[in-house]
Parts: structure tokens; C-alpha cells; sequence
């Protein structure tokens, strides 16, 4: 066999964190590496594999299209597309009325920061503290740590960082040339914060005032992660834009930016060779029809209220605080959280940091009773 560590190392850039394991199959909540040995999923490869790995239905979506056309130009009309769109525009907010679709989540934020200059021609936006948005330059414009931004400085100008849930702090940072407000309605790698329906809604009517374009980044929330088919449900409010990705199209490559009627951009200012390409619209309608038929929404509400009274009944000593939204879960430490996710991993348990002190927990929407019960014994067992 060979030695799939040391070609990667050899051949790849090292951008990446790695951990010492070499992941080879998957199937719904399970994983296994080059040694046979098997792992219960936490992490959903960053709350991608929303509907479990190697989904039967996309699985054999992607087949079927794969000997059909995987290819067409954007230029062009397209069957999947066409039947894509209208499955998505079923599931989205219904003030959202066209799409721009992507190949990943970047760029979903990236065309949202053309679309919002474009469309009120002004130049500005506000983000939040502790969000993030992507890597790519004004998509990382948008994004707070300072560790991404300062050796690609200088980023797109313009953006501005006010505090999460402190509505005064970001009023106070709009100016007569803000084009957008850029939020996460729960911030996943900022630690899975969650925002306040209160707050929520001052900045929408905010933004109605000022004539500012409100945008919400769903793209680690979306698809039923959070108990809703998005997270904007549980706040009462309405998007201008929102970006997708991640589990939209079951783990294959694809994101999208929904609009509304407000957004104006014309032929020729924006566009994507393999964004909506018949073979990630396949996925994508498949996805979507699995989540919405067993109502995975549903799933994620009842599993992540049972996983978070399950970890709370048993006042582990090492847990300051578990915040949880569906099966979108963050177990604040009183100490650095790596050593933790590294032990988990030696017993069978894939997670996440978020942050320094934040174990964060996206598991498979689709992860069995069993497994959630042998997983928290095992963080049990590490953070008693």
C-alpha cells in the first residue's frame, strides 16, 4: 500500500493543520482510514455532510448525470439547472428570488460584496467581530481574525468590524456610504455564537432606514443545521442576500447567493465557468429532496436538544458553558481545546475547534440515536 501521508506532504502546499489520519470511506455518521479503523463523525467535514456521507440518492444522482453532460457553459440554458433552481427556490425564504450559483462559499460572499457596491453604489460594509466569511480577498475582508488577514494585507478597503449582538457598537459604525451589513445568524468558527432575535431584528430595520443592503452568511448554518431549513427562520427577519454552500449539494462542491428583488447587477459584471454546472445541480436537487423528505430540520432540532441535555447531565468539570442550536453545538472550555480534539480522535471521535477554547460539534443530520450516545460518552470521558 502506499503511503498516502507522505505523497500528500510531498505534493500539496501546507496550508492546512493537519491531524495524523488518513481517511479513505465514509457512510452517514461513520468514517474509516487507510487502517481500518473506524470513527463516529462529529464534524460532517465542517458541516458539509449534512445528509451523511456518500448519500445513496446523491450518489446515484452524480452517477446518472456523470454519463449525461457534466459540462455546459453558463451561456447556455440547462436542464439541471433549471429543475436546480426551481428545488432550491421551493426550500428559500420567500423574499429571495434569484440565485447566482458558485462552486463554493467564498465566492458566494464574494459576489455578494460586487452585487451590494453595484447595486447601491456605495462602497462600505460592516462585519462582525469574531465572524468569518472565507480566504479569498474580499470575502476575507469581510472575515475578523486578525491570523487570516495580516499577510495579505492590504484587503479589499471599505470594511469595518463591530461587536457580535451589540446592536449600538454597529449603528455607530454605519455611514452615509454603507453598502452592506455582512452577518452569520450563528458564528461557527467564531466559537458558535449565537445571535439574539432582538439584535437581529434593530439591524434589519436598521438597514431599511439607511438604504443598506443586509446580507446573511448560511453557509455553515444552512440546509437544517440549526433545527430550521435555515437559520434565518428562528429571527423573523428577511435577508437582501444570503450566501450557501457547504451542504447544499450533499458534499459535492457547489454554492449559491440568493437575492432579492432589491439587487441589481448586469450581464457581463460577474460570472463562473463551473458555477451551477449540471453535475453539482444533480447533487443539488437530490440533496434537497432527501432533506426535505425526511424532514431533516425536524431531525436536527430533536437530536442536538437530546445530545446537549445528554453532555449537561453529566457536569463535566472541564465545561464552562454549551451553547447549541440544532445540531450545531459549542462546548466552551476553561482551557485550550486541541489537546481535547486530538485525545477524541485517538477514541474514535472526530470535532472541530472553534477558536481556542470552543470543541464544536456538527455532526451528520442523518447520525443515529446509538451514536450520539456513544459519542458523548466519550467526551464525557475526556472532559469529566
Amino acid at each position: 500500500m502506499k503511503d498516502f501521508k507522505a505523497l500528500q506532504q510531498q505534493y500539496e502546499i501546507d496550508v492546512y493543520p493537519m491531524r495524523e489520519v488518513v481517511f479513505v470511506k465514509g457512510k452517514n455518521s461513520r468514517l474509516w482510514d487507510d487502517k481500518g479503523n473506524e470513527y463516529i463523525d462529529l464534524s460532517s467535514g465542517i458541516s458539509v455532510a449534512n445528509i451523511g456521507h456518500s448519500n445513496e440518492k446523491v450518489a446515484q444522482a452524480i452517477a446518472e448525470q456523470a454519463r449525461t453532460l457534466i459540462t455546459c457553459a453558463n451561456t447556455f440554458y440547462n436542464d439541471k439547472k433549471a429543475l436546480f433552481l426551481e428545488k432550491l427556490f421551493s426550500v428559500a425564504p420567500k423574499n429571495l428570488k434569484k440565485a447566482f450559483l458558485t462552486n463554493s462559499g467564498t465566492e458566494a460572499v464574494e459576489a455578494a460584496i460586487k452585487f451590494a457596491r453595484f447595486t447601491t453604489k456605495k462602497k462600505n460594509f460592516i462585519a462582525a467581530m469574531k465572524g468569518f466569511h472565507g480566504r479569498t480577498m474580499g470575502a476575507l475582508s469581510a472575515t475578523f481574525k486578525k491570523e487570516y488577514r495580516e499577510a495579505f494585507e492590504p484587503l479589499v478597503p471599505g470594511f469595518s468590524f463591530a461587536p457580535y449582538n451589540n446592536f449600538e457598537k454597529l449603528a455607530e459604525a454605519v455611514d452615509d456610504d454603507t453598502a452592506g451589513i455582512i452577518l452569520e445568524v450563528v458564528q461557527g468558527e467564531g466559537g458558535i455564537n449565537i445571535g439574539d432575535r432582538e439584535y437581529f431584528q434593530k439591524v434589519r430595520k436598521l438597514c431599511d432606514e439607511k438604504n443598506i443592503l443586509l446580507i446573511i452568511d448560511e453557509i455553515q448554518t444552512g440546509f437544517c443545521r440549526t433545527g430550521k431549513m435555515f437559520a434565518i427562520e428562528h429571527y423573523g427577519i428577511e435577508a437582501d442576500m444570503m450566501t450557501l454552500a457547504k451542504s447544499i449539494a450533499g458534499g459535492f462542491p457547489m454554492g449559491a447567493l440568493l437575492c432579492s428583488d432589491k439587487i441589481q447587477i448586469e450581464r457581463g459584471k460577474h460570472g463562473s465557468t463551473f458555477g451551477g454546472n449540471p453535475l453539482a445541480c444533480a447533487a443539488g436537487i437530490a440533496a434537497i429532496d432527501f432533506m426535505v423528505e425526511n424532514k431533516l430540520w425536524e431531525e436536527s432540532a430533536a437530536k442536538g436538544k437530546y445530545f446537549r441535555e445528554k453532555l449537561e447531565a453529566r457536569r463535566l468539570s472541564k465545561v464552562r458553558e454549551i451553547r447549541q442550536i440544532g445540531l450545531m453545538i459549542g462546548i466552551e472550555l476553561k482551557e485550550k481545546v486541541q489537546p481535547y480534539i486530538v485525545e477524541l480522535l485517538s477514541q474514535g471521535v472526530v470535532t472541530l475547534p472553534a477558536g481556542t477554547t470552543v470543541l464544536r460539534l456538527l455532526p451528520p443530520l442523518t447520525i443515529d440515536y446509538a451514536d450520539l450516545d456513544a459519542a458523548v460518552e466519550k467526551i464525557a470521558a475526556v472532559l469529566a
